[in-house]
């Protein structure tokens, strides 16, 4: 017997945890894990989403942000004419890989580095000023009174 619980509140508020619920929700059944990834909190609105890349070039990997979602998939191009390797061992994954990242609102890509084989995905949340929780000072429902000075 599970239990069931509605993760829709946290799926909202988070970067990139859709891959954990969905984990949680399934029980970890059907879960592609390629390429690996990591997800880091840099600041209190700066996030960094870091997918091991390995063999890779920057025009073999694509990037797109869309609305609330981060779609990151990278596709090998074929070998040249006399390029053609004889590996005695293949360890190194170069399958074409999607990566799908549900993005909380305000959230926007602001960078993307590939370096040493892993490509680093900067992310920021911006939250409209109009959106940001203010004070409203309570008047007491009298009008303020306005003092003025008089010369004596």
């Amino acid at each position: 017997m599970r239990n069931s619980f509605d993760w829709t509140p946290y799926r909202r508020s988070t970067v990139g945890f859709d891959r954990l619920f969905d984990f949680l929700e399934t029980g970890g059944s059907g879960a592609e894990n390629y390429p690996p990834f990591d997800i880091e909190k840099i600041a209190d609105d700066h996030f960094r989403i870091t997918v091991a890349v390995a063999g890779f070039k920057p025009d073999e990997i694509d990037i797109t942000a869309q609305q609330n979602m981060l779609n990151v998939s990278g596709r090998k191009a074929p070998a040249a004419e006399g390029e053609e390797r004889k590996l005695l061992y293949s360890g190194i994954a170069t399958r074409a890989f999607e990566r799908r990242f549900q993005l909380a609102d305000f959230v926007r890509v602001d960078s993307a580095d590939l370096a040493d084989g892993l490509l680093t995905i900067d992310l920021v949340r911006e939250v409209p000023e109009a959106m940001k929780p203010h004070k409203i000072a309570i008047g007491g429902g009298t009008q303020p009174v306005i003092e003025s000075k008089k010369a004596a």
